[in-house]
């Protein structure tokens, strides 16, 4: 069983840096991946890892956010620069296997991700 615990979160100033981090344990899997909600609106998919390396990212984050992982330290990060106060929301990390077409591949779909953490919040002041 996977276990994921975020931490990190904090409140900025637009224009600001945070970097929040998940402490994974358990068994690995192929995508790892950072969500976010805001209140009132719907889980998005904000990045994610292949257990490859292969990287993607929302457009919204394009340019400010990066994600990465130590597996030496078992923690997947997103360091976020440039904040903006739409930025603002739920973070949560989670792993998944993915998909299946041909060969192996992650989404930014949530339904995609089976292992979920518990939140850490961001928010953005303007």
């Amino acid at each position: 069983q996977v276990q994921l615990v975020e931490s990190g979160g904090g409140s900025v100033q637009a224009g600001g840096s945070l970097r929040l981090s998940c402490a994974t344990s358990g068994d690995s899997t192929y995508c790892m991946g950072w969500f976010r909600q805001a209140p009132g609106k719907e889980r998005e998919g904000v990045a994610y890892i292949r257990s490859d390396g292969r990287i993607s990212y929302a457009d919204s984050v394009k340019g400010r956010f990066t994600i990465s992982q130590d597996n030496s330290k078992n923690t997947l990060y997103l360091q976020m620069n440039t904040l903006k106060p739409e930025d603002s929301a739920m973070y949560y990390c989670a792993s998944g296997p993915g998909r299946v077409f041909v060969t192996r591949y992650c989404t930014l779909d949530e339904n995609d991700y089976r292992n979920w953490g518990q939140g850490t919040q961001v928010t953005v002041s303007s």
